[in-house]
């Protein structure tokens, strides 16, 4: 490893590129048992950030891969306390700014890794290696706004005498999975609409035995695995083109994640058969004690039974009836016209601008130019909203 001091007294400009470089690592120079066992003890779960998950994203999916890492450790510098995989503005916009973003790992959280045990250690610690990478800023997306990682750095920044600025946020779909789940079921579709889907289910019957399958086991989640891209690749999200089977970098992700993360019981792929044929399937992974529903898929065939509803049903009182899961991230957009009946539980996600100096102009103008970006976006999208009626 370069000495950092000996070369600063030679070359005080290549010292400074050389701590900008040792603050920001690439992901796989991150040993994979110490992210493993930061995950373990991470004050906040995020599926999406297990290494088996985000290191397969950053490597071929679309538009995501090249993500880098700022990591945190102790004070002997051998246990990782923190991790924040991140990109630059640059990369994520195509803004000329010092910022760092968090890099998006397909799942809708990017709430870094802080170790529970000294989250007063690692949260300021962060904040310092994305100084020593050269950013003025940090741009959170998608972070649980009230969670315990966003907490930590919160208290982190007010000791500084800083104030993050929140961008952005919408209110999202979770599931208390400490419910007994027929209950929580009633509660959120009342009778009516239960009876009309056991109606639906009663019909789906007519072309087989309905049943819900739960694959967990490597040998057994591959196969499945396929089953879920050929159905998603079948419906609406093939005919626009997003299906994961569609891009060679996100099948090959896809493919490389959930048979990993299956070796440490972190997935599994859940499929509802009617017979011979599977009507939807769907991925969730497990971190901790929260589950995440990251994608569904229908054969739109039996769409008049209603069968990603079904599948939710049955995710629902799968969660419910397993004592290792307290709760399940939706993962979905706001208002979602499906997962939002089902999941009653509520919880705001937003960017978050995170300022790394105080008094800096900088920053101002990394605010400006969020904005402006988020202002042009609208705009072209009432446009073509316009031109399309």
């Amino acid at each position: 490893m370069v000495d950092i001091a000996h070369q600063a007294a030679i070359n005080p400009a290549s010292a400074k590129d050389a701590a900008m470089a040792h603050a920001r690592v690439p992901l796989t120079a991150i040993e994979p048992g110490q992210w493993r066992a930061l995950a373990q003890r991470a004050i906040e779960p995020n599926g999406y950030y297990l290494p088996a998950w985000e290191l397969a994203v950053s490597a071929t999916a679309r538009g995501r891969t090249g993500a880098q890492a700022l990591p945190a450790f102790d004070g002997s510098s051998t246990r990782l306390i923190g991790l924040m995989p991140v990109i630059s503005l640059w990369q994520a916009w195509n803004i000329p700014l010092p910022a760092l973003v968090s890099a998006h790992p397909y799942g809708t959280l990017c709430s870094p890794l802080i170790d529970r045990d000294c989250s007063a250690q690692a949260a300021p610690r962060l904040l310092q290696q994305a100084r020593e990478a050269g950013a003025h800023a940090l741009i959170l997306r998608d972070v649980a706004l009230d969670g315990a990682a966003m907490t930590s750095l919160n208290d982190t920044l007010g000791r500084s005498g800083l104030k993050p600025r929140v961008l952005s946020s919408y209110i999202r779909a979770s599931l208390d999975a400490t419910r007994d789940a027929d209950k929580l079921l009633h509660e959120g579709l009342g009778a009516k609409k239960l009876k009309e889907l056991r109606r639906q289910r009663h019909r789906l019957e007519e072309h087989g035995p309905v049943l819900f399958d739960v694959a967990r086991r490597p040998d057994e989640i591959r196969p499945a695995l396929e089953t879920f891209l050929q159905l998603e690749a079948s419906g609406w999200k093939g005919k626009r083109g997003t299906a994961l089977l569609q891009d060679a970098g996100d099948a090959t992700f896809i493919r490389r994640a959930v048979p990993a993360l299956a070796e440490t019981a972190q997935c599994e792929i859940i499929t509802l058969r009617a017979g011979t044929s599977a009507v939807a399937a769907g991925i969730v992974l497990r971190h901790q004690d929260r589950a995440f529903f990251f994608k569904l898929g229908i054969d739109e065939h039996f769409a008049k039974y209603s069968p990603g509803v079904q599948l939710t049903l049955e995710l629902t009182r799968h969660l419910c009836a397993d004592p290792a899961i307290a709760s399940a991230d939706s993962t979905a957009s706001a208002d979602h016209p499906m997962i939002n009946p089902i999941w009653r539980g509520r919880f705001a996600i937003g960017d978050v601008l995170i300022p790394l100096r105080r008094n800096d102009p900088v920053v101002a103008l990394i605010h400006a130019a969020f904005v402006a970006r988020n202002v042009a976006r609208e705009t072209a999208r009432r446009a073509i909203h316009l031109l399309r009626k």
